[in-house]
């Protein structure tokens, strides 16, 4: 909930093992199965690190998709906490539209505390694809209507304009004043480990003339960050993310890089 510096932290002295996962997109059940079933993992905490699939169908299926899982979650004593992708309607990462006790959409800037470690998480990316997106949508509008006004008050898309990351000083001035930060968990990178092979990002490219500028400013603004924290000198020995859809680690200046494939499972220890 949000501290006295409106912070929105979050604390579970319950929790025993923390793991982290890569993107999801939209695969909550099978998340479920694979956190409380396939690897029979209970008093746990999975962090979704973002593309979790928030915002392509109704809120209710979502709601439904949370009731369909409670009873597993609850037996296991497992809870899920979902960061924002570039795959995500940002409406829902507010701390408020989907807040439950076993899963919650949180806010960028949130601060996790658990298994004496204090993460910090933040959201946001850019969909490569964004044009093809953009069009795909347009077409199925065009086809089956828009639901422009829907009865929950968000609409579905399959983009949304305000997906990139964002530098926010002020609340990194607040939580370097009150928090010692270890692990940091975003959905995309610094510069400094991002995926090497760009040729998917060249070929979407090609049709959005801004797309180079805006994944470059994506990174900036990850740098910014990583920078902020190590002025700061907070204790940061992980940095996890997704995104990329591959699976690869590296230390880089005595922080544990480590990009999750989509559904990939990482504890934190």
């Amino acid at each position: 909930m949000m501290d006295n510096n409106n912070v929105f932290a979050l604390t579970y002295p319950e929790a025993k093992n923390i793991v982290i996962s890569g993107d999801i997109h939209g695969d909550f059940n099978e998340l479920v199965f694979k956190l409380c079933i396939q690897y029979q993992m209970t008093d746990t905490l999975l962090i979704v690190a973002g593309d979790c699939g928030f915002g392509f169908e109704k809120k209710e299926y979502y709601e439904q998709m949370l009731r369909r899982n409670t009873k597993r979650l609850n037996q296991a004593n497992n809870r899920i906490v979902f960061v924002r992708g570039n795959h995500d309607n940002p409406a829902y990462f507010d701390g408020t539209t989907f807040k439950h006790k076993r899963m919650m959409c949180v806010p960028d800037y949130t601060i996790l505390q658990a298994c004496d470690h204090t993460m910090l998480c933040v959201g946001g990316g850019i969909s490569i694809d964004r044009k093809a997106r953009m069009e795909a949508w347009e077409k199925k509008k065009v086809k089956h209507g828009s639901d422009s006004n829907p009865n929950d008050g968000i609409s579905r898309a399959y983009y949304w304009p305000d997906e990139p990351p964002i530098y926010d000083e002020k609340k990194m001035d607040v939580i370097c004043s009150a928090y010692r930060i270890d692990t940091v968990i975003t959905h995309t990178a610094p510069s400094c480990c991002e995926l090497q092979t760009k040729d998917g990002l060249i070929e979407w490219a090609a049709d959005d003339p801004a797309l180079m500028t805006d994944v470059q400013a994506e990174r900036a603004t990850m740098n910014q960050l990583l920078q902020r924290l190590q002025t700061d000198r907070h204790p940061i020995s992980h940095w996890y993310y997704g995104h990329f859809h591959q699976s690869w680690h590296s230390d880089i200046n005595g922080i544990l890089y480590r990009m999750l494939d989509i559904m990939e499972f990482c504890m934190v220890h």
